[in-house]
């Protein structure tokens, strides 16, 4: 199980790359692993109305359960995965890199603090 030093994590296990004023959002290789394979990935499509922390963007679907997707930060999507839609096991062969989901414009920098680092996500979920 690998946790990207490069990265901040949520307790709802999605995983955040802060790129200046843009982020790209995934979920985990743990969550991947909890859910088992993926079979349909739904998110927001790119909006200018922003989305709180905390805010519901989008379902994944696997084979035994669905799983709302949450949004670790404040922002405004602007972009989806173009992959998502005829691939969603991207997110279970490649959930750090080729199986992100949405990357958003920042609204407000401060809620990076409340992220998880690696190590503390690491400890969250017992490795």
């Amino acid at each position: 199980m690998t946790f990207p030093e490069n990265l901040k994590y949520t307790k709802e296990h999605e995983w955040i790359l802060i790129e200046e004023d843009k982020a790209t959002i995934g979920i985990t290789e743990f969550a991947q692993s909890e859910l088992g394979d993926i079979i349909y990935v739904e998110t927001q499509k790119p909006s200018t109305k922003e989305l709180t922390k905390d805010t519901v963007f989008g379902t994944v679907e696997a084979v035994k359960t669905v799983s709302d997707l949450f949004m670790p930060i404040s922002g405004k999507i602007i972009e989806t995965n173009p992959l998502m839609d005829l691939n969603p096991e991207l997110v279970n062969l490649d959930p750090y890199k080729e199986g992100w989901m949405v990357k958003v414009q920042i609204e407000n920098r401060e809620e990076i603090q409340d992220l998880l680092t690696a190590e503390e996500y690491k400890e969250l979920v017992g490795y």
